[in-house]
């Protein structure tokens, strides 16, 4: 059992490194470290307390809004969804991803205080 998992991970990284291009591995590094920031903030809290509790959750919500919008960015710039995205340049999906962080990111230093 252990052997066949370490298989299929292994031809998963292959086929990973082989057939992905740089921009996805890019955005996907992105995304792993959002996400690791999230569940940083998670098990902070859990640990310590959720003293300034806005704080917290403006700061985990910014994780989970940037991890939304650089999913939505890896889907419309991946070249295998060009069927489904035929309008969308990258350029213009990257720029989607700009204006929709600035506006994340507005909304929570205003739920801060």
């Amino acid at each position: 059992m252990a052997i066949e998992l370490f298989t299929v991970l292994g031809k998963f990284y292959d086929e990973y490194m082989n057939k992905t291009s740089q921009k996805l591995k890019i955005i996907d590094a992105y995304l792993a470290y959002i996400m690791l920031t999230g569940i940083v903030q998670f098990v902070y809290c859990v640990l310590v307390g959720t003293f300034p509790f806005n704080s917290f959750l403006s700061g985990f919500i910014s994780c989970v809004g940037s991890f939304v919008l650089g999913v939505c960015l890896r889907l419309q710039v991946n070249p295998a969804n060009k069927v489904d995205f035929r309008n969308v340049s990258p350029e213009r999906a990257f720029a989607d991803f700009i204006f929709g962080s600035i506006i994340l990111h507005l909304v929570v230093l205003n739920f801060i205080g």
